[in-house]
């Protein structure tokens, strides 16, 4: 399973996620901030205080979301080529 070597706050509760395989995907996290530990989080400020912890992402309250469910559950990023007009 591919792990978090990158990631970078994008909007609201999503996070732009590179995986060791090269693979970019977006994750809106929204939907996992349900329990305790995940409380903090809802507050945007907090919520953008992530960082990679070596095989996912953390918060400093010891939250995390496992880099399978990151990576199953997240959007793929597509970039289209721009073309040029010569």
């Amino acid at each position: 399973m591919p792990v978090v070597i990158y990631a970078k706050y994008v909007s609201d509760y999503k996070i732009l996620i590179t995986f060791d395989n090269g693979e970019e995907k977006v994750a809106d996290c929204l939907k996992w901030l349900n329990g305790k530990i995940f409380e903090p989080l809802k507050d945007i400020n907090y919520f953008q205080k992530f960082f990679v912890d070596g095989w996912s992402i953390s918060w400093p309250n010891g939250a995390d979301i496992a880099p399978e469910t990151l990576y199953e559950e997240s959007e793929p990023v597509y970039f289209k080529q721009p073309t040029r007009n010569t």
